[in-house]
């Protein structure tokens, strides 16, 4: 099987390649990315290029012909590009790649991360969504992972081939460059009591699991990918023994302010998960992909701990390539 990696330079997009490369059933891997991979690669081919450099991207994606796209360049702002370069960089990656996969003649599935921000948080809205609930973003970070999902659906109909849409829950870990992580690790830390829902997370290395296990599973459709049960900002923070800082209204502004200076900006779609809460569903996903994800009481507890990453390769994470 020949699987095409865009994103190969970030800490998901190498550790997925990680994962194929353990798994014989995958011969030939190629990668594409602005940074280059975080950790060592074995027996990949990585190419360093510009999200807006489309010629070069489509040159590289139907020379490769790839089988199956692992589509994981997503830019999340603040992680390590603006928001406007996130934006700007997840929307011409999608187009380019996608669009040129759309014509290739192998071409049998494709698999793109999202997340659950795509789901919005609007008034009424549901509070734990499942795949049936249609997109309604209320964050520039979930507009832009319900345009890539757009993108993925539309070549996937022009080349009759699944699409997995793998919605994530909000993403953490130690080594990962999340800004709700890092915000979360300041000393103090601003929440609203009166107004914040609980919120699921996602640990790094299930993440990775997620998107290496649906790229054999051919789903047509999309997944919610997050971890079981949920927390409020009030409780994380104090699992982590921080300070809860009560904010409510137009302090939320000096808050985020103040946390930028600490290093620590803090996006919309970050700043709506504390207030507003972030859950959905992830019964389908358990059953397609065969994972079970760490909860999220354990992603926060190793989140503070500040552990290393477990990258065991098992039989099961190998038998899923």
């Amino acid at each position: 099987m020949r699987v095409l990696v865009t994103g190969m330079g970030g800490e998901l997009g190498t550790r997925v390649t990680n994962l194929l490369e353990a798994d014989d059933a995958v011969t030939d891997i190629l990668g594409m990315d602005l940074f280059p991979p975080r950790r060592r690669i074995f027996r990949s081919e990585f190419h360093r290029v510009e999200p807006g450099d489309r010629r070069k991207a489509v040159h590289l994606v139907r020379d490769f012909d790839p089988e199956v796209v692992l589509h994981v360049g997503i830019f999340e702002p603040h992680s390590r590009t603006s928001p406007t370069e996130a934006r700007l960089g997840t929307a011409a990656s999608a187009v380019s790649v996608l669009g040129a996969a759309a014509s290739c003649p192998s071409l049998q599935a494709i698999v793109v991360r999202s997340g659950i921000e795509v789901y919005g948080r609007r008034r009424g809205a549901p509070t734990r969504p499942d795949e049936t609930i249609e997109p309604a973003p209320t964050s520039p970070f979930g507009r832009s992972l319900a345009h890539v999902e757009q993108v993925a659906a539309e070549a996937g109909q022009v080349a009759g081939v699944p699409v997995t849409a793998v919605r994530l829950g909000p993403i953490v870990g130690p080594s990962i460059p999340s800004p709700l992580g890092r915000y979360l690790r300041l000393p103090a830390v601003a929440v609203d009591p009166l107004s914040e829902l609980p919120f699921s997370l996602l640990h790094q290395e299930d993440a990775c699991q997620a998107m290496v296990a649906a790229a054999s599973v051919g789903h047509d459709g999309p997944l919610n990918v997050v971890g079981a049960g949920a927390v409020t900002a009030t409780q994380a923070v104090l699992m982590g023994r921080r300070i809860p800082v009560p904010v409510m209204g137009p302090g939320w502004r000096l808050a985020a302010a103040a946390a930028e200076l600490l290093g620590a900006p803090l996006p919309p779609h970050s700043q709506e998960l504390l207030t507003r809460g972030c859950t959905a569903d992830g019964a389908l996903a358990r059953t397609v992909l065969g994972i079970e994800p760490r909860t999220t009481h354990e992603v926060v507890a190793q989140l503070y701990r500040w552990d290393e990453v477990d990258h065991e390769l098992g039989a099961a994470a190998g038998a899923h390539a």
